[in-house]
């Protein structure tokens, strides 16, 4: 959409000035972020370093101000015992304009600014700014860093670290900021007074602090605990709600109920915690404040029955010590928010500033479109552990042949494709496509060249447009359809909607495509593949959800699809990959046969009791020796 600023009111345009000083969406050359949580907050306070100047500005007028109100009111209350009503307004008149000044113009123009800094200019943008790139960098992490933690509890991380970081630095700057020069302003006025104030006020600061050191550490790790129980227990209940289908259908005993409230009881037990320590420093406060204020009293009223001090100075005295003892309760309160931002901050970078275990080499080439050689040699990979997965595994496939790994559940199918999709690296060995070690590749332009569909069909919560055209979002409209007609999907797609009243291909299919049924999700992602046309086909088990009838519909489109594509089909149902140009059976990480399918029924080994026994069905996890 065309954003012409001149068609919005001046109002508009001054808001989206303040809103756009920081570019939200901005990112940096940096791979990792920092892992120490002083240093991640840092590198985002660089990128904004303007307008956290500018807060930092306006937070210490604002305390300047502060305490000229009290300063001002007491020399009011001078000039009004020094005056009659009579001749007030002749004598003084410059003065009460200039205190109406500093109420009506001064104050609430820094205030005014001070809002304006934190609200528009600051929290939105900066906190997106910090989300932003925090995701883009988890978003690089290897599959394998996904299926070691909850989805919700990385996006958790995110949320909060981005919150967390902005309000950290906007506390520190400004609210701390503002006490400080307001404490500042307020001694050198008691000073004034009366210097035994001072030193009151200085013992009061010094106890302030002590009660800061002793019992904000215990705060600070209370925080920390809650961050992470909570991360924890958003978990647990997004992993709920994402499976919802397997909670209704196998959890009759309410196992569910009993998993989330530990969580929750977890969660409470640090909110206690928390609440215990929090209770702890602000009855600190109270006591030593309630010190402070009693002995300024005593002080101010001696000074004036010594005649030392005027009635304005002691209003103005006790005015900034009831301002004090407000404001430091606020500030242990907000020290304490600083403490478990600083906490959230060191729990979330424990997620989002992780060194990624797969990423492309530093002169890593952009791969053009494949003729589709692959080459697997001496390939080895465990997962980490220390066998009993693939070990010197060597495959060669041709451009255009079509291949289909069979072997029993567990025997290592789909994980040899996912090497060859670089989702995990390999520990030993190399994989070559069209000569070229995949490693050397930008993991973009090698996952480029493949099309895969899977027997769990991944579908996001978007339209179905958007589904289909995910590995081409230029795609037209046409070119949707025709993908879908070839997939045997546009008819059932004209008559979805979503509760929003969306139709057809806009319709949304729900998170991970549950308003669809498995069969229609497969032939939507068996769509998005035949738009994607990318040289290599990954067919796990591609139709496996399909009844007969429509499998046997979209099969002649698929045999099309295939044509001088190098295709490797992943199979537990040996019936929909008899007809490929070469089976390559493997048992236990390694090939133990390969050939056609009539060479290996009659060589009469794994492959034909595999086929024996399944009649059409599924390979069962293992085939017993005979």
């Amino acid at each position: 959409m065309n954003d012409d600023p001149d068609r919005y009111t001046l109002s508009e345009r001054m808001w989206r000035r303040a809103e756009g000083v920081i570019e939200p969406f901005a990112d940096t050359e940096r791979e990792v972020l920092p892992r120490d949580a002083f240093q991640f907050i840092l590198f985002f306070a660089r990128q904004a370093r303007g307008p956290f100047i500018l807060l930092l500005i306006v937070g210490g007028l604002a305390g300047a101000v502060d305490a000229a109100l009290y300063w001002a009111l007491g020399y009011l209350i001078d000039l009004l015992e020094s005056s009659s009503p009579a001749t007030l307004l002749a004598d003084h008149w410059p003065e009460l304009v200039a205190f109406l000044f500093l109420i009506l113009v001064v104050r609430a123009g820094v205030m005014i600014a001070n809002a304006v800094v934190e609200q528009q200019v600051v929290v939105p943008s900066f906190y997106q700014l910090v989300r932003w790139q925090a995701f883009r960098r988890v978003l690089e992490q290897p599959y394998s860093f996904y299926q070691n933690d909850f989805a919700g509890r990385i996006a958790t991380k995110i949320m909060q670290g981005g919150e967390a970081t902005g309000d950290f630095i906007v506390s520190s700057l400004q609210t701390l900021w503002s006490f400080l020069t307001f404490l500042v302003l307020a001694a050198t006025i008691l000073t004034i007074v009366n210097p035994w104030m001072a030193v009151v006020l200085a013992l009061w600061l010094a106890a302030y602090v002590v009660t800061a050191w002793i019992l904000l550490p215990r705060l600070r790790k209370a925080g920390r605990r809650t961050a992470d129980e909570r991360s924890i227990l958003n978990g647990r209940l997004v992993d709920a709600f994402t499976n919802i289908v397997a909670v209704k259908l196998y959890d009759t005993g309410r196992h569910e109920h009993d998993f989330v409230r530990d969580s929750m009881q977890s969660f409470l037990q640090a909110v206690r915690g928390l609440t215990r320590a929090i209770t702890s420093v602000r009855s600190a406060v109270a006591l030593i404040n309630g010190v402070m204020m009693a002995a300024i009293f005593a002080i101010a009223v001696m000074s004036w029955m010594n005649g030392t001090a005027s009635t304005g100075a002691i209003a103005a005295a006790m005015g900034l010590v009831y301002r004090l003892n407000q404001m430091s309760g606020y500030m242990m309160f907000n020290v304490n928010g600083l403490i478990r931002n600083f906490a959230t901050v060191q729990d979330a970078t424990g997620t989002i500033s992780v060194e990624p275990a797969i990423k492309d080499a530093a002169d890593a080439a952009t791969l053009p479109r494949a003729a589709g050689e692959l080459r697997f040699e001496n390939v080895s990979f465990n997962y980490g552990k220390d066998g009993g997965i693939i070990n010197g595994f060597d495959l060669h496939i041709r451009p255009g042949e079509r291949i289909a790994l069979v072997g029993p559940s567990g025997a290592g199918k789909t994980t040899i494709a996912n090497l060859a999709l670089r989702l995990f690296d390999i520990e030993g060995g190399r994989i070559l496509i069209d000569g070229q070690d995949i490693r050397n590749l930008t993991q973009a332009s090698l996952r480029a060249q493949f099309g895969v569909v899977s027997q769990e069909p991944m579908l996001m919560h978007r339209s179905i447009r958007d589904n289909i055209a995910y590995g081409r979002p230029d795609a037209s409209d046409q070119e949707v359809v025709a993908a879908a007609k070839r997939a045997e999907a546009h008819d059932f797609i004209m008559e979805v909607a979503d509760p929003k009243g969306r139709k057809g291909y806009e319709a949304h299919v729900g998170e991970r495509g549950v308003k669809l049924s498995g069969g229609q999700r497969q032939r939507v992602a068996i769509a998005r593949m035949i738009l994607k046309n990318a040289p290599i086909l990954i067919l796990d088990e591609a139709t496996s959800a399909l009844d007969s009838e429509v499998e046997a519909a979209i099969q002649d489109n698929l045999d099309r699809l295939m044509e001088g594509k190098t295709v490797i089909a992943v199979a537990h149902r040996l019936s929909t990959i008899a007809a490929l140009d070469r089976l390559v059976v493997i048992d236990q990480g390694r090939i133990v046969e390969e050939g056609s399918h009539e060479e290996l029924i009659a060589r009469d080994g794994l492959y034909a009791q595999l086929w024996k026994r399944q009649s059409g069905g599924f390979l069962g996890d293992r085939v017993a020796a005979e």
